[in-house]
């Protein structure tokens, strides 16, 4: 007779093993001393505060074992999008010359921003500029399908306004880059189906990023509490985030 029981403890031991060891090394990760560009589209003000001050998240809200798969994976679908422009004949560059990911830092380097790559040329038969940022993303199918229905500045601000934002302050390094529209690609990762969507400059935007990135910080300086992004803590984004029990606890 079979042992379904004994298999099924099999898979949990190993998951569980993995999901252990995941841990233990985010946890040995050197926290970043800065704000990242890739965040100033989230819409909590205070977030972004605890976010920065790396405040110690709530109680059992600490990244599961799952969900650093997940991150995991996502590198990998990046890996395979840079893999697949390259063949189709695009020239991306993910490097710098010294082996560094381009990006920029402003505000003594409190503000810093990585771009996953650029691309600097591409096959006549695409209609584009060139040199054009390159943003990744993989999402699960209803994301992905809510992306490719109402475009990326309706479905996904966050990422918006880190591409407004990068394509401003990459134009020093990189210059024309903010005057040819970015790429943004999202890889289903349930069907492995692709989007592509040209996404033009939005200069106001981006300084409203850069602003609001000065003005968090320097409001950490001072030890001034920003406003939360609801008045209840009820509301489904304060559900959801890492210092809910903290900020409507009043242990901020």
């Amino acid at each position: 007779m079979l042992d379904f029981n004994s298999r099924s403890n099999i898979s949990e031991g190993i998951t569980e093993r993995i999901d252990q060891a995941l841990q233990v090394e985010q946890q040995a990760e050197v926290p970043r001393q800065y704000l990242g560009g890739s965040r100033l589209g989230v819409s909590c003000d205070r977030a972004l505060q605890f976010e920065f001050l790396k405040t110690p998240v709530d109680p059992g809200r600490e990244f599961s074992g799952k969900l650093l798969r997940i991150f995991a994976a996502g590198h990998v679908f990046e890996d395979l999008a840079i893999k697949w422009l390259r063949q189709a004949g695009f020239e991306l560059h993910t490097e710098t010359s010294t082996g560094s990911q381009y990006g920029f830092s402003t505000m003594g380097g409190r503000i810093r921003g990585h771009v996953d790559g650029i691309l600097a040329a591409g096959p006549e038969s695409i209609s584009m500029g060139y040199p054009a940022l390159w943003e990744c993303k993989s999402l699960n199918n209803s994301s992905w399908k809510d992306t490719v229905k109402r475009r990326l500045t309706v479905s996904k601000p966050i990422y918006a306004a880190q591409i407004a934002l990068y394509q401003a302050y990459l134009e020093e390094i990189v210059p024309g880059i903010s005057q040819n529209p970015a790429v943004f690609t999202a890889i289903n990762k349930d069907t492995a189906e692709l989007y592509f969507e040209l996404v033009p400059f939005n200069g106001e935007l981006a300084q409203r990023s850069s602003d609001r990135g000065v003005r968090i910080i320097q409001a950490c300086d001072v030890q001034d509490w920003l406003p939360r992004v609801a008045k209840d803590a009820g509301h489904f984004e304060c559900k959801f985030c890492a210092w809910q029990d903290r900020c409507w606890g009043g242990r901020a």
